[in-house]
């Protein structure tokens, strides 16, 4: 992060980091450099370092620049998804006959690539309770490189404590990389507390709006950022520029969003807790969550996430998916729009009949920023 924005608060940089005027118009926001490649003055005389929009283009660069300033990093990389984000990590720090604790509740998509494309190279992963301390400490071993979190976790909403699993991690001498995806950098700063690595899958909550895949990486360590920079030109899965400037214009608004999520994510939360037709709620605000405590000491607040168990089972779960109209039927999360989902048979299938088995009368709802009044109508018919 550079000095210029190091005390500015967390909103101002949001919009100003990274976003500096276009010295030719004055613009006041960075134009989309859709180019391939920039003249030389003279051979190897690079202009602000560009030679090939792979290895770096004026747009990407300014949001990197905003992702480091907003998760207090050193560097910040944007990649064309999430996942794309986590393999350029994975391949960065891992070799052959090395080992990775990964959560019980993992993304769908994480755990897919942890194992039927990590463990053909060699690498091996063992799953653990991240929220229990001791569960995450006993399931390390002398091939461990990286510990990975999740916090709040998809679809389950399970909290980890990472400050704690920070100490494990270098008490081990291995990485901690957390996922930040659903609290967002507004509601939460892994780095601050003791994380190596920050993934964001941009698509989310950053972008905003429902129209652009995009990752993220982002760390303190200088010499650690310097090497997964050159991984990503290595391997080559960089966010476009046009990718890179909407996702840039979903952060000026972040934390209003974010706020808006929270708020209506409680008040719909207090409904489904008191509905007949609800046997669970999981969300990190109640009091009676088991990772409460830890969620309200390392996040500003809840977020927007929650997930729900029906009466009548899985066919119950799929119906109310079915009957919602204004909560959108679909996959992703963190638009501007309310979304409902099955996991079971949408964003998690993939980790069907593994340990991050999710429960078949589990629904998902990504909370959006429209009148609460009007969510929680359509979701009481939805439920019947």
């Amino acid at each position: 992060m550079s000095d210029q924005h190091s005390h500015q608060s967390f909103e101002t940089r949001a919009i100003h980091a990274g976003n500096t005027a276009d010295p030719l118009t004055g613009a006041v926001v960075p134009p989309i450099y859709q180019v391939s490649t920039y003249k030389q003055d003279g051979v190897g005389g690079l202009r602000g370092g560009y030679e090939y929009s792979r290895s770096a283009n004026p747009t990407r660069t300014a949001l990197e620049e905003n992702l480091a300033a907003l998760e207090g990093g050193r560097r910040g990389l944007a990649f064309a998804s999430g996942l794309a984000a986590e393999d350029c990590l994975l391949r960065t720090l891992l070799v052959p006959g090395d080992h990775v604790v990964i959560p019980n509740d993992a993304y769908g998509g994480t755990f897919r690539l942890f194992a039927k494309v990590v463990e053909r190279w060699g690498v091996d992963f063992s799953v653990a309770n991240t929220s229990d301390v001791d569960a995450v400490r006993a399931a390390v071993n002398d091939r461990t490189k990286l510990i990975w979190v999740e916090t709040p976790s998809n679809p389950l909403l399970g909290i980890t404590d990472i400050e704690a699993i920070a100490g494990v991690a270098r008490q081990a001498g291995v990485k901690l990389v957390v996922d930040n995806t659903f609290a967002s950098p507004y509601l939460q700063q892994p780095l601050a507390l003791g994380a190596d690595v920050v993934v964001h899958s941009l698509t989310k909550y950053m972008g905003g709006h429902s129209d652009v895949v995009g990752g993220a990486l982002v760390t303190a360590d200088e010499a650690l950022g310097e090497e997964l920079a050159y991984h990503q030109n290595a391997m080559g899965a960089v966010a476009g520029p046009f990718d890179s400037w909407i996702v840039l214009r979903g952060i000026k608004t972040l934390a209003v969003r974010m706020d808006r999520h929270s708020e209506n994510a409680e008040k719909i939360v207090e409904m489904l807790t008191q509905h007949p037709k609800v046997t669970q709620v999981l969300y990190p605000g109640l009091p009676e969550h088991p990772g409460h405590e830890v969620a309200a000491k390392q996040m500003k607040s809840f977020g927007g996430m929650i997930s729900f168990r029906v009466q009548g089972g899985e066919q119950a779960a799929v119906e109310v998916c079915n009957r919602a109209q204004l909560f959108t039927l679909g996959e992703s999360l963190g638009g501007v729009e309310s979304l409902i989902e099955h996991p079971g048979r949408m964003t998690h299938a993939s980790v069907a009949g593994s340990a991050l088995e999710v429960p078949a009368d589990l629904v998902r709802l990504s909370v959006g920023i429209e009148n609460v009044d009007d969510l929680l109508a359509d979701l009481r018919q939805a439920l019947g």
